[in-house]
């Protein structure tokens, strides 16, 4: 156990610690590469850019989630559009903070209202809750969408997608 001036030293931490930035990414920190086929070849995007988008929101339940929750942001075909990206492409790869990668149909982002989330219940997604970006199907509003296949796509701690 820790105790006296240690201890004190290190409660006076947590709330630097709480606060660090990747736990919160901040409105002007870029939260997404995109790459790939996009006009430019790499796009940016800032937190900020991404609430710029026309946002949308769905109430789902998840295989990773005990209750239903309301998910918030653009739509991940919006993103694609704002960074360029050619639409005719078949594939996205979506890579994750921890570098976990999973190949999404581009067709999914023209045929469902796949959202790139920053929001879950009204609140900033911090990472160590999924965060700052999941991509997130409406599997409640799409039964077809409720499969094993469908739920891997979901990607949690977004960091790029390259559009192949």
């Amino acid at each position: 156990m820790i105790s006296g001036p240690s201890r004190r030293a290190l409660i006076a931490c947590v709330p630097a610690f709480l606060a660090a930035p990747w736990l919160h990414a901040s409105e002007h920190e870029v939260v997404l590469q995109v790459t790939g086929r996009v006009k430019s070849g790499s796009v940016r995007l800032r937190l900020d850019d991404l609430r710029k988008l026309p946002q949308h929101s769905f109430v789902t339940n998840t295989p990773w989630t005990r209750e239903p929750h309301t998910y918030a942001g653009p739509l991940l075909r919006d993103v694609l559009v704002a960074a360029g990206a050619d639409l005719s492409a078949t594939t996205i790869r979506a890579v994750a903070l921890n570098d976990y990668q999973i190949t999404i149909p581009l067709k999914d982002a023209l045929s469902y209202p796949v959202i790139v989330a920053h929001q879950r219940d009204g609140k900033p997604m911090p990472v160590r809750d999924r965060g700052p970006l999941f991509i997130i199907y409406p599997f409640d509003g799409h039964p077809d969408l409720q499969s094993t296949r469908f739920y891997q796509r979901a990607i949690w701690q977004l960091k790029s997608m390259q559009v192949d």
